[in-house]
């Protein structure tokens, strides 16, 4: 045993990695304190914390912070519409600095000198991790095993970790479940490496846990109508079944089981990680998909429309700090009031089907509606001047009129004639 070297928070998942990481840590001289963060993945943890402590962690804290995570850090990317290189709805990126807050949290309370992860050295989770230590703890030092030399030369793979976890007497499957890593949380789950390394391989059978196949999905949809207020889902019903949910924690449980049913949420991508390389991932964000296609159907109907293409740019920003760790930088937190604050208005119902895979609006409805139904109608002039647009439509011409000879031929129409007349 090595000298003593202080006491560490591992963030702890109970699988081969963490759990060679926990023992290796104590073979190095740390005490080890495991921390493992319920936010609604299918887990044992009664067997996590037993194995743990046999595994010699000094202490086992199992947090469930579900009802944060969905309050804290899902309802703000449902205001922003945040979504990745526009396809990935961030279910991971959004838990690491959820997991990592409370995780920082409990090295204070146990007056830990360091905190330590599992993630590897290629992917984004390091990084997402350890940024949100600096943010708000930078005192405490981080171990990175997956980084560090003496760690990475002597375990190169799985079965480099599979020996020493035989050796340790760390309890280990034959063979892995699944020849692909997977993740997961209440708002997602991702699978990638293994077998997904070549993206031209299709998605395997049987590889899809949170959502049925859409093409043997139920023919018969669900309607649901989604209430907001200021942008943050309060209530949804189900129309046919008059049943109801209104917390955010079992609101958002009940759409992840709708959509799941119906194949809602699947997506097949390759992806720009932050850290500089191309990866293949798959990913279900089941209720997140539902509530993604809902909020803006709302927002478009109550925004303003030049507060909105503000927001859309905001959204875009957002969704990359995010991603890349930032989180809890000043620039994410100065964004995240920004899109609150552009939420004020976004309030109503959204009535959707969600049916084999896709989700369909069906309606909408608003007291603080920006449409106007007599303005826009082809059937009553309302306040509006149709003679009006002649000017707006001279005006914004005047650019096309005007260019230079070396621009080429533009093409209008004069008066009400389809006569074309070259103008330069």
């Amino acid at each position: 045993m090595s000298q003593r070297k202080g006491l560490v928070v591992l963030a702890y998942s109970g699988g081969l990695d963490t759990s060679c990481i926990l023992v290796w840590l104590k073979e190095q001289g740390y005490e080890v304190v495991a921390y493992l963060a319920n936010i609604g993945q299918d887990e044992n943890f009664e067997k996590a914390r037993k194995k743990a402590l046999s595994l010699g962690a000094k202490k086992v804290y199992i947090e469930d912070i579900s009802r944060e995570f969905v309050e804290e850090f899902i309802w703000p990317a449902v205001q922003a519409n945040a979504i990745y290189e526009d396809r990935y709805l961030l279910g991971t990126s959004l838990a690491r600095p959820c997991i990592a807050h409370r995780q920082m949290e409990i090295a204070q309370i146990e007056g830990a000198q360091y905190v330590a992860h599992g993630a590897t050295g290629k992917g984004n989770d390091q990084i997402r991790f350890e940024l949100t230590y600096y943010a708000l703890s930078p005192q405490i030092k981080i171990i990175a095993p997956w980084r560090m030399p003496e760690f990475y030369n002597r375990f190169r793979g799985r079965s480099d970790l599979m020996e020493y976890a035989k050796e340790h007497g760390i309890p280990v499957p034959v063979t892995p479940a699944n020849p692909w890593s997977m993740d997961e949380n209440l708002m997602h789950i991702s699978y990638e490496a293994g077998i997904l390394e070549n993206p031209k391989s299709q998605a395997p059978p049987g590889l899809y846990t949170k959502t049925r196949d859409p093409a043997t999905a139920s023919d018969t949809p669900d309607i649901l109508e989604i209430e907001f207020k200021k942008g943050v889902p309060v209530k949804v019903i189900n129309v046919k079944e008059g049943t109801a949910r209104h917390s955010p924690l079992e609101l958002f449980v009940y759409l992840n089981e709708i959509a799941g049913k119906h194949g809602v949420g699947r997506i097949d991508i390759v992806e720009n990680r932050f850290i500089g390389m191309k990866s293949r991932g798959i990913y279900e964000t089941p209720a997140g998909t539902i509530l993604y296609h809902a909020h803006l159907d709302i927002e478009a109907f109550t925004m303003d429309r030049e507060v909105r293409k503000v927001k859309q740019g905001l959204t875009v920003k957002f969704a990359e700090l995010v991603y890349n760790g930032f989180w809890y930088s000043p620039e994410c937190e100065y964004l995240r009031h920004c899109i609150v604050r552009s939420q004020d208005l976004v309030e109503g119902k959204v009535r959707v089907s969600v049916l084999k895979g896709s989700v369909y609006i069906l309606g909408r409805e608003s007291s603080k509606s920006l449409y106007n139904k007599e303005l826009v109608s082809m059937d009553v002039q309302g306040d509006y001047e149709p003679s009006d647009a002649t000017g707006f439509i001279n005006i914004n011409s005047l650019r096309f009129l005007h260019a230079g000879n070396d621009q080429p031929p533009h093409f209008m129409v004069v008066n009400s004639k389809e006569e074309r007349i070259k103008c330069h």
